[in-house]
């Protein structure tokens, strides 16, 4: 099985892959300081800038998973005729053990932010379908904050459906791998029904927010992922009695008045960017190594 990463960050679902034995063939990343992060560890891996750039994607995939000593088998030019027709001319096959990971941007929703949703120009999830269409995957592994199950979770289940694929959603908080901190986050998971084009599957009867299942539904309270700065509540505003002992009993209430790195070292700013913006490995560990389990 081999693992290409959309909107890498630093690497967190690169490093549980990493973990669970999954070769990473490819990262999709913008940030430079972030493609520096990911050159030091995985110095091998290309890295490709632009998630808009499908062709260079498709080639990375192309080139990780055709057979040694195979053919070529882009675009075969025979005759014009012939090409017109669409003969002689054969697309990258569905990769029937590859996953594609993606974490794409949760500022149109995070509630730090105005949460304008679709109307965001950060609003990356069309590009991010496309690049999943594209490269047809067996299995997709998605990430976000909470407040997307407000303003776009339908739209995302939705596409990926009618791209061919069965959804499942769930939210599991960092405090569930024994993180002192709660940090709720949304993991949807997608799993081919064919070549990851085939025909619309049936639809799930609805359960009030578009069929699918959401674990700790009452996670869509306004501010849950938003930090609390003030006072001795636990995020959202809540008690810090609010469900404590439901993953473990010593998470934070708040973060404590740290720096997460060292005050006086190079790059700092770009260091706390970064930690502040990556996903929690360990949650996606657990993850993709059932994923791995259910292939072999």
């Amino acid at each position: 099985m081999k693992h290409l990463d959309l909107f890498s960050g630093i690497g967190g679902f690169a490093l549980a892959c990493r973990w669970a034995g999954i070769e990473t063939i490819g990262f999709v990343e913008i940030d430079k300081y972030c493609q520096k992060v990911l050159r030091k560890h995985w110095p091998n891996v290309p890295i490709v800038e632009d998630i808009r750039d499908v062709d260079k994607i498709k080639e990375i995939v192309a080139d990780a998973t055709k057979p040694k000593g195979s053919v070529d088998r882009q675009i075969l030019c025979i005759s014009e005729s012939r090409q017109r027709s669409g003969i002689g001319k054969q697309e990258i096959e569905p990769q029937p053990s590859l996953l594609v990971t993606a974490g794409f941007p949760c500022q149109p929703f995070s509630v730090a932010g105005k949460r304008r949703g679709e109307r965001d120009d950060r609003y990356l999830w069309p590009e991010t379908l496309a690049a999943i269409k594209a490269i047809k995957p067996k299995w997709a592994l998605l990430e976000n904050v909470t407040g997307i199950i407000n303003l776009a979770v339908d739209t995302v289940l939705s596409d990926l459906e009618g791209a061919g694929y069965a959804t499942e959603t769930l939210i599991i908080p960092a405090c569930a791998v024994n993180a002192p901190h709660r940090r709720d986050r949304v993991w949807i998971v997608a799993h081919s029904q064919g070549t990851g084009q085939s025909p619309e599957p049936e639809r799930r009867q609805d359960s009030g927010k578009g069929g699918q299942e959401i674990a700790l539904a009452d996670t869509q309270r306004e501010g849950l992922e938003g930090a609390d700065t003030e006072g001795d509540s636990c995020r959202g505003g809540q008690p810090c009695e609010y469900r404590k002992g439901e993953w473990q009993t010593d998470w934070w209430a708040v973060e404590p008045e740290l720096g997460r790195v060292a005050y006086g070292i190079p790059n700092r700013v770009d260091r706390l960017k970064c930690l502040g913006n990556a996903i929690v490995p360990q949650v996606a560990f657990e993850i993709i190594r059932v994923i791995k389990e259910l292939e072999s």
